[in-house]
C-alpha cells in the first residue's frame, strides 16, 4: 500500500511538472527530447532476465542530493536520489537499477569536478545527475561554468549520459530577481545543458511555478535551503520525465 502511495504522488506531480514545462513537440528548455535522450537507458531498464544488466545512475552534488533537510539531520530516504529509485522500480518491475549519491554536503563544483572520475565515472555509471548551484554562489559564474563544462566533458567522453539539475530554492534569495544569483547560476545551468545537448532538470523553475499556483515557498522547504519531501517530490517527478516508460 505505501509503495503504491508514493508512486501515485510522484507519478501525480510528474504530470504537473510535465505539463508545466513540455515544449514544443514534447522538447524540453535544453533542445533535448524527454523521450529521446535517454532511449538506450530506458531500452536496458525494460528488459527482462536474463537479458538485462544492472543500470547505475549517480546522484551528484551537494547537501540536497546527499539528503540533509533541517542540518545535520540525514533524511536519505525522502530525498529525491531514492524518491527517483522507487520511481524507477515502480515503472520498471523488471529491471535491476542502483541509483548511487556520490553528493557531498557543503561541496561546491570545483571540488565535485576534482573527484569526477574517482568517484562518479569509476562506478561505470549510465546516466550521472549533476546539482551544485546552491553553493556555486560562494566561487561565481565563471568558476562554476568551468567545473560543469569539466564534469559534462568527462561524461561525455565515457558515454554517460548527464542531467543537469538547476537549483532548488533559497528562502534567502530574492527569485523573482534575474539578478540574484541564484537566477543567474541556473540560467548557466540551462545555457550549458543547450550548448552540450544533455538533459536539464530546472528545480528551480518548478519550485517558482508552483509558488505562482499560490502554494507557498515554507510549505516546500524543511530549512532555508534544503527542501523537504514535498519538495524533493518536485524534483524527483521532474527526473522521471527522462525515463519514459514503456507503452501500454
Amino acid at each position: 500500500m505505501q509503495k503504491r502511495l508514493i508512486a501515485g504522488v510522484i507519478a501525480g506531480l510528474l504530470l504537473t511538472c510535465a505539463f508545466l514545462w513540455a515544449g514544443p513537440e514534447g522538447t524540453d528548455s535544453a533542445g533535448v527530447k524527454p523521450d529521446e535522450y535517454l532511449s538506450n537507458v530506458v531500452t536496458e531498464l525494460t528488459k527482462q532476465w536474463p537479458t538485462n544488466r544492472t543500470v547505475n545512475i549517480v546522484c551528484h552534488g551537494h547537501s540536497v542530493p546527499a539528503g540533509y533537510f533541517r542540518t545535520p539531520a540525514v533524511d536519505t530516504f525522502n530525498a529525491y536520489p531514492h524518491l527517483l529509485h522507487r520511481g524507477l522500480n515502480e515503472r520498471f518491475p523488471y529491471a535491476v537499477i542502483n541509483v548511487i549519491v556520490t553528493a557531498i554536503g557543503g561541496e561546491n563544483s570545483e571540488s565535485g569536478a576534482k573527484r569526477f572520475h574517482r568517484d562518479v565515472l569509476s562506478l561505470r555509471a549510465d546516466v550521472v545527475t549533476i546539482d551544485y548551484a546552491l553553493n556555486d554562489r560562494g566561487i561565481g559564474l565563471a568558476r562554476a561554468e568551468t567545473a560543469w563544462q569539466a564534469m559534462i566533458d568527462q561524461a561525455k567522453a565515457a558515454g554517460v549520459k548527464v542531467i543537469l539539475l538547476t537549483s532548488t530554492p533559497d528562502m534567502s534569495a530574492k527569485l523573482g530577481d534575474p539578478a540574484d544569483p541564484l537566477n543567474r547560476h541556473a540560467e548557466q545551468i540551462r545555457t550549458l545543458a543547450r550548448r552540450n545537448d544533455v538533459a536539464l532538470v530546472d528545480s528551480l523553475a518548478c519550485f517558482e511555478k508552483r509558488l505562482r499556483a499560490g502554494e507557498p515557498l515554507e510549505g516546500l522547504m524543511s530549512q532555508v535551503n534544503h527542501p523537504n519531501r514535498r519538495g524533493h517530490e518536485l524534483v524527483a517527478a521532474e527526473l522521471l520525465r527522462w525515463f519514459p516508460g514503456p507503452a501500454r
